[in-house]
This record gives structure tokens, sequence and C-alpha cells, in this order.
């Protein structure tokens, strides 16, 4: 019996240690799909007076579905050509906005994606210089206002867009520095961002990010919807614990009631589970926003609608004593998650 018991014990370990390498995959609305019409990309260079003397590169997706009179939805990319774009990486956004769109599981909605600023150089053997922490980790409204007065008016110009003026109507997004800046934007300007997808986000003490849990607690419920992503093998440095960072961000949304969902896996700062999850992201993150144009559904139509996009896997509780790294598996939806 005893070496029943001790030989289960090793291929349970055995099991959990091949389920906890991070490997998340896209799912098939992350893939394209034959019948659903592609939107189109436009790229430009942009020169900051803000932040100043940077340049940076900044890209406009445009869905099939946008008529040019409807204003439509807006959802902001931090890191966005870089990481966010790329229809072959971890996220794929285009191709989840292409799908979701399409299946009217998401409104017509603009995507501007954003990288941070370089600061050029004439010397072809010099790297440009990165502005992206001062940019993405300052706890400032610096940059939501680089966005309210320089991009925003850059892209409806460029492209005759016509674009939701109501928080509402505008979401904003980032992995890493970039989720803590997304966080930032909303929360400096509840007015301009009321959606809020944080990936691996740095709410560590790069610039001063760690006080945000206290922040939220003290400060009068702002009208903010955030999703939070983030494993239990993510970065442990000199600036703090990321995974402990987002459960502390988690317990202060609980603690004020916001209107929250966390997911934690056991990846590490990588964007592969962010990229998986996008979809039910996007989908829980606009649940209920409809573009002006689109009848609001009723009855046993607007409960399954809200029912489909609620169906993310629960959150997993953690105590607060409990190191990120500490791990006890077990099954659940064919993958191993943590629990106490």
């Amino acid at each position: 019996m005893n070496r029943f018991v001790a030989s289960f014990a090793c291929v349970a370990m055995l099991l959990a240690a091949a389920h906890a390498k991070d490997d998340y995959k896209p799912g098939p609305d992350s893939e394209p799909q034959k019948g659903v019409p592609e939107g189109k990309v436009e790229k430009f260079r942009h020169k900051s007076e803000i932040f100043a003397k940077t340049e940076r590169d900044v890209a406009v997706y445009i869905p099939a579905q946008y008529d040019g009179k409807t204003p439509a939805c807006v959802m902001v990319f931090q890191d966005g050509v870089s990481a966010y774009l790329n229809p072959k990486g971890s996220y794929r956004a285009t191709v989840v906005m292409d799908n979701l769109i399409h299946k009217k599981e998401i409104p017509v909605m603009i995507g501007i994606f954003i990288n941070p600023g370089l600061f050029p150089t004439d010397d072809p053997k010099k790297k440009p210089g990165s502005n992206r922490s001062f940019e993405y980790d300052s706890l400032t409204p610096q940059y939501v206002t680089f966005l309210e007065k320089e991009i925003f008016p850059a892209v409806v110009e460029k492209y005759k867009l016509k674009l939701r003026q109501d928080a509402a109507g505008r979401g904003i997004c980032g992995a890493s520095s970039g989720g803590i800046c997304a966080f930032t934007a909303a929360w400096q300007r509840p007015d301009m961002f009321s959606k809020v997808l944080s990936h691996i986000g740095s709410f560590t003490n790069i610039r001063g990010g760690d006080v945000y849990p206290g922040i939220i607690r003290k400060t009068e419920k702002k009208n903010i919807r955030v999703f939070l992503q983030d494993g239990s093998n993510d970065l442990d440095n000199a600036a703090g614990n990321w995974y402990l960072a987002n459960l502390q961000m988690e317990s202060a949304f609980k603690f004020k009631k916001y209107d929250y969902k966390a997911v934690w896996g056991d990846g590490g700062h990588t964007g592969k589970h962010g990229g998986a999850i996008l979809p039910d992201s996007m989908r829980w993150l606009w649940r209920d926003t409809l573009t002006s144009a689109e009848p609001a559904p009723k009855g046993p139509e607007k409960a399954e609608k809200i029912k489909k996009a609620e169906a993310i896997p629960t959150p997993v509780e953690v105590a607060p004593e409990v190191q990120p790294r500490v791990v006890r598996p077990r099954l659940f939806q064919g993958r191993f998650r943590l629990f106490r």
C-alpha cells in the first residue's frame, strides 16, 4: 500500500512539472478563420512634444465593419507595434478583434497600437535611447495626456475616423510596465478610459508603482473595470515580486468592490498566458458595451452574452503568506492550477 501511495505521488509530481511550463496555446479565436473579414492596419511615425525629442511607431487597426459614420469604440495597446500587433506572436490582437467583432462578441472598435518613445541618434553604431520606463512606470498623468492631446487627434486626422468620446467606449491594455501604464491612464483619467487589461503588470517599485494597492483602498471608488493576468513564476527581483504585487492589486479591488477579474496561471514574465486568454479577456471587458448603432440585447440574448463573457476560469485564491513559487498542483479543467 505504501509503495502504491509513493508511486502515485511520484507520478503526480511528474505530471505537475510537465504542466507547469507556461505552455499556454492560442485557441481558435486567435487564429484567422474562414469567412471572417480582416481589418486593415495603417502605420505612421509620431514625433512627440509632450515627451520631448522622442519618436515612436504607431499602428491603427480599422475593422472591416467600421462604416465611417458611427463613432467606434477604442482599444489602446502599449508596446502595441512590437508586442500586440504581430499576427503570429503571443497576443495576435488584430486577429482576435477580427474574430470577436465578426461574431458580435465585442463592439466595432478601432485598435491603436503604440510603441514607447525612442530618442533618435545620428550615430549608426548606437541604439536609440528608450523612454519606455519613464513613460510607462511613472504614476503621473503625463502619458494619458499624451494620448489625449497627441495620439487621438493624430489618428482621427490621418484616417478620418470617428471615435467614441465617452469612457465607456474606451479601453486600454498593456503588458509588464505597459500594464501599470494602462492602469495609471485610467486611474488618472477615468473620464477617458473605463476599461483596463493588464498582462503581467509591473505593480512594483520600478518608479513607485507598489503604492497602488494602498492608494486604491483609501481612494473613493472610480468607474474603472479591470482585468488582471499574471503567473506564479513571474519576476522576483529588487523592484519586488510581480505575482505578489498583482495579488495585492486584486485584494485592493476586492476590498473596494471594483468590477474586476483576476486570472492566475503558472507562467513567467511572458505573453503566453495573457495571449491565450486574450479573447476571453476582451469578451469580459467589453461584455455590456455596444456601439450606438447596435440594438441592445434583451431577455435570453442579453443573459447569454453576459454568461458567455463570465465563463472565464474563476480566479484562484492564494493566501497572502504563500510564496508564489510554492506550487501545489491539482487538475482543473485539463490544467494544473494553484490552490491553498
